[in-house]
């Protein structure tokens, strides 16, 4: 998971959000909430929205345009509640108050350093939210309905229609956060299939050792529920049953002679001659992953495999698939780090290309192209649109 610190309210308080590709809602867990975690596994401090400490603070009506919900409370509050792939889910009420730029160096076309956003205040979880293991103090959506923060950033005239990140795999994660498009030479770009909540992609079909696979088309068939989305708050790669058992049984045959598989709770696992532990990558093939407008995401064994130590004199790699039983295929972060992922809106596309995200980037605005790369503590920040968050990293 990678999560990121914000500023909201007046006075300004910071919290620690996941980014999330994969829904729209943002949310904050409130004072008021009984079963909101208090700690966190992560090592950063809990901390709680209230409204009642903030003077820009205001609680949605049911009135109001945005709400849609068919439940309202004695004291007229906007009511929400989601409910997540994993089971976990929130509920509470929405509200609206300021969210700040003060790190973006402004050019006299924008003077804001802060704009009202609506997000909800959290007054009861469940599921894996209530967790302290890996807890944080709420979610940021970037999905690509109304009360998305990209949707909701673009209508104020903060962001363009387009966002990317480059999300750091090793070590302790990292990576930046643009509102605008990084540039590099060897971006491919997908478009987005229209009409759905998700960021829905075209998989037309995906090989192993350079070789495609016979999968039935259907099982990658944009329709209903079914379909391939992009979800940066989802961890791991969840295959339909008939992609994950080819591509499973594809890399069975290749790495054969070297590996051999064993059962395992969860991932698919191999037991490999720790003379070839320091180098998987000649034992395990690349899988690509083929999309509409001939772009292929090329995952090598380092971006899909994990070293989880030895059973007796054999090294154990497991792979970050995981079978899914529903019609949905989605690809989570095993397959975004470490390579750029644009998200462009107003074009409707999806374009990648491998990157070390510890490196400069260069990020296209309306107002010219900036050279932009961390820093340890505080990144840098240029231009009228362009924002980059710190991001942190948890496996």
């Amino acid at each position: 998971m990678y999560y990121t610190k914000i500023k909201l309210g007046s006075p300004p308080g910071e919290y620690n959000m996941l980014i999330d590709t994969g829904s729209d809602i943002s949310w904050i867990s409130c004072s008021s909430c009984s079963n909101c975690p208090r700690t966190s596994g992560l090592g950063v401090e809990m901390n709680f929205y209230d409204t009642d400490n903030s003077s820009t603070s205001s609680v949605i009506s049911c009135s109001a345009s945005v709400c849609t919900s068919d439940e309202c409370s004695e004291t007229n509050q906007c009511a929400y509640s989601l409910h997540y792939a994993d089971n976990s889910g929130t509920s509470g009420y929405f509200v609206l108050d300021l969210f700040y730029f003060d790190k973006i160096m402004r050019t006299s076309l924008i003077s804001k350093s802060s704009t009202s956003i609506i997000f909800g205040c959290s007054t009861s979880q469940l599921g894996d939210l209530i967790l302290t293991d890996k807890a944080v103090d709420g979610i940021l959506g970037f999905g690509q309905q109304r009360l998305s923060i990209i949707s909701q950033l673009s209508s104020h005239g903060i962001s363009p229609k387009s966002f990317s990140h480059c999300l750091k795999g090793e070590g302790s994660g990292g990576g930046i956060l643009v509102l605008g498009e990084i540039l590099h030479l060897s971006m491919v770009y997908t478009p987005l299939v229209p009409s759905k909540g998700h960021y829905n992609v075209y998989l037309q079909s995906i090989s192993v050792h350079g070789r495609i696979l016979p999968i039935d088309p259907e099982a990658f068939a944009n329709s209903g529920d079914r379909g391939t989305i992009v979800d940066s708050g989802t961890s791991l790669v969840y295959l339909v049953t008939e992609a994950y058992e080819s591509v499973v049984n594809a890399i069975t045959v290749v790495v054969s002679p070297s590996a051999k598989p064993i059962k395992s709770a969860m991932y698919p696992c191999y037991l490999i001659s720790s003379s070839f532990s320091e180098n998987i990558a000649e034992v395990f093939p690349t899988i690509s992953l083929n999309f509409a407008g001939d772009a292929s995401m090329n995952l090598t064994p380092t971006d899909y495999l994990e070293d989880m130590g030895f059973v007796d004199v054999a090294a154990k790699w497991c792979i970050h698939f995981i079978r899914r039983d529903l019609s949905l295929t989605t690809l989570g972060d095993v397959a975004l780090k470490d390579r750029i992922i644009v998200y462009d809106l107003a074009r409707q596309r999806i374009g990648w290309a491998n990157y070390n995200c510890s490196l400069h980037v260069n990020v296209s605005i309306t107002s010219g192209t900036y050279d932009v790369t961390q820093a340890s503590t505080i990144y840098h920040m240029l231009g009228l649109i362009l924002f980059i968050l710190n991001l942190f990293w948890s496996q």
